[in-house]
């Protein structure tokens, strides 16, 4: 027997043991004391085959590479088939071969000993290691899990077998009133979510854990809201992730975040449509290494494009989406290209070289309060960054130009959005030329994007505080980022060439609530643990933003979230007279001229006075 297949020596040597024991157990049970002597030396074939048969057939089976510690039911069933299969080998060997073999209806009886005796010793195994670990852990968390369907009993079973995670679970929250007071794990169902408060308290919970996998938002939003009011730590899991993997890690269980809160319900995409314009195609993808160009790359590449160009000026984003995009699609033809939209030669060589057939031209200067004091920057780059790649695609043929928009581009106070107003403006004219169809796209803000205000929350909880929020007042619509790259895909499919689309993004959040939430979520009291200061609004800020300009109105589309914008007449020679102001205001390095001339180019442009 090659030992060095055989990951558990210990075991092995007591499935021997065993082996001696159930035949001498059966002899002790059924045979006279007077006759035990006899017996036994009457079955000294029957031992030897007992003995060696059952640890041979476990060790080819695999049964020895099983952790017992931490085994599934699947490893007991199979234990007990394999058990049950070498008795079988051993019974009908020992009635071919019978010399020596005297007695046997003993060694079937002692066969199933056996069978009961190694699985019991690896129970206890498993049991008595369960135990001196809680006597060791005896201060994990003490947890409260909101549901009591598959995910959770996932959750328990994992934390039952698992060392790494340290939890003490208290109790089940499910709203099912069935499996009330039902037991699983051996922990109980407590209560509904209207009992969730009380429970914490009586319980001392130190930290909720939501396991539920297919509850709509709106339920979910209600019991996360109601797990925030009890000052508790709050994690999810992931349900999607546990339930395809059939794995649950420490690492698997996450802090619940405000996307959690304000996740809607899955975008339904008409994905054969969006195929259709993508697939076999060459797409260009500017600002690629940034959060919404990178999300449109990943999208993109799910409908198996020709070629995918990834075009971005800061190296390290594109690097790191780079590697990502080749491990994941490792036979996807993908470039990533360093390169600034201000430098037309450069473009145009990528135009010529490539001759893409879409462009997703997400680049852009976005922060507000930093373009509000360098206003030529985000003139030089949104702006005539635009017009550059704008160009370059209407002479290269490209099929569909999709501009990125912003809120912030209708009726903007500050210098970002109103470069981005220019932006649509532009494609605008562009679209009454040519083949290309340009079209913008325009949403509000969206979660864990470069410079949203969630992971500076984030970062100033975890430093203790104090969260700064600008105005008690001040609110804004936000959106995912695949949501949004989904949406762009989605609307692009419905390109005719000028159309402003414009993304649903739900009711707008206060962003005093949402810092409130996002302290109490992670375990603080707002105001009492962590602070909220106001700051007061920053250069260019709005108290809120908007999605339509008056005169655009809005008409439906195919798809329930995404709207279209009415093209507004903008007479070309105009246009191109005051972008030529704008330049010369540009040379002059000044920034009160470069912002009236902004305000001639976009008048609905208010500047604000206090930083003009």
């Amino acid at each position: 027997m090659d030992f060095r297949f055989i990951r558990n020596r210990h075991f092995f040597i007591i499935d021997i043991l065993m082996g001696l024991l159930a035949y001498v157990a059966i002899i002790a049970v059924i045979a006279p004391l007077s006759a035990i002597i006899t017996y036994i030396e009457g079955g000294i074939f029957a031992i030897i085959l007992l003995t060696t048969i059952c640890p041979v057939v476990f060790a080819i089976c695999g049964i020895y590479q099983i952790d017992w510690i931490y085994a599934s039911y699947s490893d007991y069933a199979k234990l007990l088939c394999v058990g049950i299969f070498s008795a079988i080998i051993n019974i009908f060997i020992g009635f071919l071969i019978k010399n020596g073999y005297i007695f046997p209806k003993l060694n079937v009886a002692a066969n199933a000993c056996i069978i009961m005796l190694v699985c019991s010793v690896r129970f206890f195994v498993r049991l008595l290691y369960k135990y001196m670990f809680s006597k060791k852990n005896n201060h994990d968390k003490r947890a409260l899990i909101i549901g009591a369907g598959s995910l959770a009993v996932t959750l328990l079973r994992e934390i039952n077998t698992n060392p790494h995670m340290s939890y003490n679970v208290v109790g089940l929250i499910d709203d099912e009133k069935l499996k009330y007071k039902k037991r699983f794990y051996g922990v109980n169902v407590l209560g509904t979510r209207n009992d969730i408060v009380r429970i914490c308290k009586e319980k001392g919970i130190d930290e909720i854990i939501f396991a539920i996998y297919n509850l709509p938002y709106q339920q979910r939003q209600q019991i996360l809201d109601i797990c925030a009011s009890t000052g508790c730590k709050v994690k999810i899991l992931p349900g999607i992730e546990a339930m395809l993997t059939g794995k649950i890690t420490s690492n698997t269980i996450r802090e619940v975040e405000i996307e959690d809160l304000l996740e809607r319900d899955p975008v339904t995409l008409d994905n054969k449509q969006i195929a259709n314009d993508i697939a076999g195609k060459t797409v260009l993808v500017t600002g690629g290494g940034g959060s919404i160009g990178s999300e449109l790359c990943r999208q993109i590449l799910k409908y198996r494009p020709a070629k995918l160009i990834v075009v971005d000026i800061y190296e390290n984003t594109a690097y790191e989406l780079s590697l990502e995009l080749k491990k994941k699609y490792p036979k996807q033809d993908i470039d990533t290209i360093i390169a600034s939209i201000r430098d037309e030669e450069r473009l145009e060589k990528i135009f010529s070289t490539y001759k893409p057939d879409m462009v997703f031209h997400a680049a852009a200067h976005k922060h507000v309060p930093l373009m509000e004091k360098s206003p030529s920057e985000a003139i030089k780059n949104n702006v005539f960054g635009t017009y550059n790649v704008a160009l370059y695609a209407q002479k290269y043929g490209v099929e569909r130009f999709i501009m990125i928009s912003t809120d912030k581009a209708v009726n903007p106070t500050n210098i970002m959005g109103a470069s981005k107003r220019m932006c649509e403006m532009i494609i605008q004219t562009f679209a009454k030329e040519g083949k290309t169809k340009f079209v913008a796209v325009r949403f509000g803000n969206v979660l864990g994007s470069n410079g949203s205000v969630i992971p500076l929350f984030k970062r100033q909880i975890k430093d203790g505080g104090p969260v700064t929020v600008t105005h008690p007042e001040i609110t804004r619509f936000f959106m995912t980022i695949p949501e949004a790259a989904q949406l762009v895909l989605q609307a692009a499919s419905y390109a005719q060439g000028g159309e402003i689309f414009v993304l649903d993004m739900g009711e707008p959040v206060k962003i005093y609530d949402l810092a409130r939430k996002l302290i109490s979520l992670s375990g603080y009291k707002p105001d009492a643990d962590i602070k909220i200061e106001f700051t007061g609004l920053r250069p260019g800020e709005k108290l809120y933003e908007e999605l339509l300009m008056d005169e655009e109105g809005l008409n439906k589309t195919a798809h329930s979230k995404i709207f279209v914008g009415q093209p507004i007449d903008i007479d070309v020679d105009i246009l191109n007279q005051k972008l030529e102001v704008l330049k010369a205001a540009l040379e002059k390095d000044d920034d009160a001229a470069i912002k009236t001339a902004v305000a001639e180019v976009v008048p609905t442009y208010t500047i604000d006075e206090n930083y003009a």
